[in-house]
């Protein structure tokens, strides 16, 4: 088998062959579920993936197994190693370098669908509100349960509060942006939330949350902005401080 070409040219001649001989659902199907394994950190950082052992496990043609792997490499996910010629990867690494460009970037664009969300008619305007403080209310009444905490629900509200405002006010452009990064956004998005329920200090980041919320409320987009870009640069601090001693314990 050639070693895989990852340029454009040669991921699009991939997906021609994938469609070609029909084993396009497959692949999404493949995709899908190593996707999910890798987001939701089931599948850990430097796992490896090998094509023949994926091929056992879910009982697929190597063709849709190897079309995934591509294409969760251009999301990131999958790096590939030196003898790629046996369709061998890993788990892409989460490094705290990644996770401080992640979020300031990440952090730039919430803040412009932040923005937007403010301008939006009063009607809309108030239903997002009112969706929004519905999430944070679960999740702080998550954080304040018996522990252990229920930290994959919690991860999913905290991803589910940003994505609101995202998705009701972010034109084409900006939602598509927000989207090719949600993947990699996703796994540190987990990787934080599980420091900061470990360590019962959720309420910085749900005042945060709250700050958002409130200057989405009043229409002012300039503070919705701000917030929404010092949420994500404050939480990238939380981590970096909150990360070691949860290791420790």
């Amino acid at each position: 088998m050639a070693a895989a070409d990852l340029t454009t040219g040669g991921i699009a001649a991939i997906v021609r062959r994938v469609q070609k001989n029909g084993a396009w659902p497959l692949a999404r199907s493949v995709y899908e579920q190593l996707r999910e394994g890798i987001v939701t950190l089931k599948l850990a950082p430097g796992t490896p993936l090998v094509e023949v052992d994926i091929c056992a496990r879910l009982r697929v043609s190597r063709t849709p197994v190897r079309a995934a792997l591509e294409r969760l490499h251009q999301d990131g996910l999958v790096t590939m190693t030196g003898n790629r010629t046996r369709g061998r990867g890993v788990v892409a690494a989460l490094t705290i370098d990644d996770m401080r460009e992640l979020f300031l970037l990440v952090g730039a664009l919430d803040g412009a669908a932040a923005r937007l969300a403010a301008g939006l008619e009063p009607g809309p305007r108030g239903r997002l509100v009112t969706k929004a403080r519905a999430t944070d209310e679960r999740l702080g009444a998550l954080s304040r349960r018996a522990r252990p905490p229920d930290i994959p629900l919690a991860q999913d509200l905290d991803l589910q509060f940003h994505r609101l405002y995202e998705q009701a006010a972010a034109g084409p452009r900006l939602l598509a942006k927000l989207t090719a990064l949600h993947a990699q956004r996703e796994r540190y998005v987990r990787l934080y939330t599980q420091a900061v329920m470990s360590a019962h200090s959720l309420e910085d980041s749900l005042a945060e949350h709250e700050a958002i919320v409130s200057a989405i409320e009043a229409g002012d987009g300039d503070r919705a902005e701000r917030r929404a870009a010092f949420n994500y640069r404050n939480g990238l601090a939380r981590y970096e401080r909150i990360a070691p001693r949860v290791s420790q314990g």
